[in-house]
């Protein structure tokens, strides 16, 4: 009689253990890439975006995030180990990276954030029907670079010469700087171009710049230079120089204006991408978004400190401005 009440109870025990595990919901992990700051802008969009959708950090999903620094090779170690590791899926940000984990990896699925037609990089076969294992959001950072040198002529009419950083190798920023070449041009502006290969030549860039070399520093879309926007902004401010970048987040760090996309939003908006995949779509049917709405946001507290002012119809224009 002992023995049966054992036995019933350890069933008991063992029924109630085996439901709860049974209600205890999946954990998903989520494998992040990005290339440093600004993109933790997205990562704090997603972040926003998933519970939103219903699914709850460390309850529903982590978040494994690597941050790559600008290291091409780097991307694609992380996202080599991430697939090793049995990740259910990739978010990716910037086309360099995205390229990245296309390469390093065979079979898991990604989504992407990047800044250039992920048709024409081969990333997707259409904007409708992306057809493989990538899906994501497109931004037109790529596209905006001749609007964002114009407004940059408009915030600064005495503007003569522009300095830019990029590296030739990356087809984004190389085209990126054709563009730019061109508006330059019909402005008759100097586009000063300096190709840097890495992180280190960024650096050595940035300390060797001299005084009078051009009156403004220009983001080129770069990934491995867009890592060093914090540095590239402490060091044009020291030495006095505006600096135009295409995140708003970056202006609120120092920089004097940028013209683009709001990261953030951008991660939220990647957010839904996420969540289709988790539950079990594939990327091949979920169609590509583009971004265009776009923002021009201004630091009156750098322009004070370079002693510049900002012609107010410009001003007006602004969706952000630090005061």
């Amino acid at each position: 009689m002992r023995r049966q009440i054992g036995f019933s109870l350890l069933a008991i025990v063992l029924l109630t253990v085996s439901s709860g595990a049974a209600q205890k919901p999946k954990v998903y992990r989520v494998g992040v890439l990005l290339p440093g700051s600004p993109w933790y802008e997205a990562i704090d969009g997603l972040r926003q975006g998933l519970p939103e959708l219903g699914l709850e950090e460390g309850k529903h999903f982590v978040l494994e995030i690597h941050d790559t620094k600008g290291d091409v090779r780097a991307a694609e170690a992380a996202a080599r180990n991430l697939e090793g590791d049995r990740v259910t899926l990739i978010y990716a940000v910037a086309d360099s990276v995205v390229a990245a984990a296309r390469r390093a990896t065979t079979s898991i699925p990604i989504v992407f954030n990047v800044g250039s037609d992920p048709v024409d990089t081969g990333f997707v076969e259409s904007f409708a029907k992306p057809g493989g294992r990538l899906t994501g959001v497109h931004l037109l950072v790529r596209d905006l670079t001749g609007k964002r040198l114009e407004i940059l002529k408009e915030i600064l009419p005495k503007v003569r010469g522009v300095l830019t950083f990029y590296n030739p190798g990356n087809q984004v920023a190389k085209e990126s700087a054709q563009l730019g070449r061109e508006e330059a041009k019909r402005l008759g502006l100097k586009f000063v171009e300096r190709h840097v290969t890495s992180v280190d030549e960024v650096r050595n860039a940035l300390q060797n710049l001299k005084v009078g070399e051009a009156d403004v520093f220009f983001y080129i879309p770069d990934a491995m230079v867009g890592s060093q926007s914090q540095l590239i902004i402490d060091t044009a401010r020291a030495k006095r120089l505006p600096t135009m970048f295409q995140e708003q987040s970056l202006v609120a760090k120092g920089a004097l204006a940028s013209y683009g996309h709001n990261y953030r939003e951008i991660g939220r908006v990647s957010a839904k991408y996420v969540q289709r995949v988790l539950s079990g779509v594939q990327p091949r049917d979920l169609k590509v978004e583009t971004i265009d709405d776009v923002e021009l946001a201004i630091n009156l507290q750098t322009a004070k400190q370079l002693g510049l002012t900002i012609p107010p119809n410009v001003l007006a224009r602004a969706r952000k401005v630090i005061k």
